[in-house]
């Protein structure tokens, strides 16, 4: 008999697997909650791999320190922390390794944490044959717990920001060759390349969600991040909160020279790596915050039915016969 392979059972799987040593519903959410006497501690973890998140072509050491910590905030802000403590930090690199790099490598890092809170609190360092940064972060629940299972039929879908442009910056940066009757402007390249290389999180989300919240009473709500793609935040929302995802793709916001067509539409909503917020609000929360966010956007709806997604214009649904981004 054939053995399980971890390319055959894929990342979800083996997550789902592996809850199984741990406290019930400890593998719903990116970041573990540790209740203590005077906070309640978010923990985060996030690994970044040479040649399968990373590359010397696509990235310089100093954004990658940059974008380490990032990937890591982001986790703690859709998991509703309200400050960020600090971050631990794991180093496996080749022993060839220049130390200008490492050197880089830790400026990014700093850079970061200057700007997003949090200091660099220890760390270890391992031998190996590819570069591996492992960061644990630390940050503190705020009143508003941002959970995946918290989504309710009824309530409107929404986004910060837009997706797609990570995944465009890492093939303009790895010399990816496009359709020739593509023609990308220079803004379009510029921004793409920053949202790669220098991804940013919306810093006045929560506080944000917090004015505009009309019922105080509420203190869930359902929030991930699309560090994985548009599609699978919206699809990790449905399956944890039991719910089904009506998506309006004539309301996702795009790029205005963002390109059309199949292959572009499938960059969007499967590329990763956007470090964007998908959650859900009551209808009048949402159009609240709308009119104090203009970068936020609502993109559907959920509803009562099994847990899945569904465009509204239905023609649209042949886009989800496509993979998100594989870990093995």
């Amino acid at each position: 008999m054939r053995k399980e392979l971890l390319k055959d059972i894929g990342e979800k799987e083996l997550i789902n697997r592996l809850g199984k040593f741990m406290p019930k519903n400890q593998v719903l959410d990116d970041c573990a909650l540790i209740k203590t006497k005077n906070y309640n501690l978010l923990v985060n973890n996030d690994s970044l791999v040479e040649n399968v998140h990373f590359n010397e072509i696509s990235i310089s050491p100093q954004d990658l320190g940059w974008k380490a910590v990032i990937s890591n905030i982001s986790d703690l802000l859709s998991s509703g922390s309200k400050k960020t403590v600090g971050i631990t930090i794991s180093l496996i690199l080749p022993a060839k390794t220049e130390w200008v790099w490492v050197e880089e490598l830790y400026k990014g890092i700093n850079k970061a944490l200057k700007q997003y809170g949090g200091v660099i609190l220890g760390g270890d360092c391992s031998i190996g044959n590819a570069k591996m940064i492992s960061i644990t972060a630390l940050g503190i629940q705020g009143e508003l717990k941002l959970r995946r299972n918290a989504c309710k039929p009824g309530e409107i879908i929404l986004t910060t920001g837009i997706h797609g442009l990570s995944k465009l910056g890492f093939m303009i940066k790895s010399n990816i060759n496009f359709d020739n009757n593509v023609s990308l402007n220079e803004k379009l390249i510029s921004k793409s390349i920053e949202h790669f290389c220098r991804p940013q999180v919306n810093q006045n989300f929560l506080e944000n969600l917090l004015k505009t919240r009309s019922n105080k009473k509420i203190t869930r709500i359902g929030c991930t991040d699309s560090s994985d793609g548009l599609f699978q935040a919206v699809q990790d929302l449905a399956i944890t909160s039991n719910c089904k995802a009506i998506i309006n793709y004539e309301k996702i916001p795009r790029d205005k020279d963002w390109p059309k067509g199949k292959k572009w539409d499938e960059y969007y909503f499967f590329g990763g790596e956007d470090y964007e917020l998908v959650f859900s609000l009551p209808k009048k929360w949402a159009k609240n915050l709308c009119k104090l966010d203009k970068n936020i956007n609502e993109i559907g709806f959920f509803t009562n039915g099994k847990p899945s997604i569904e465009f509204k214009d239905h023609k649209k649904n042949k886009l989800l016969k496509n993979k998100p981004f594989k870990h093995f």
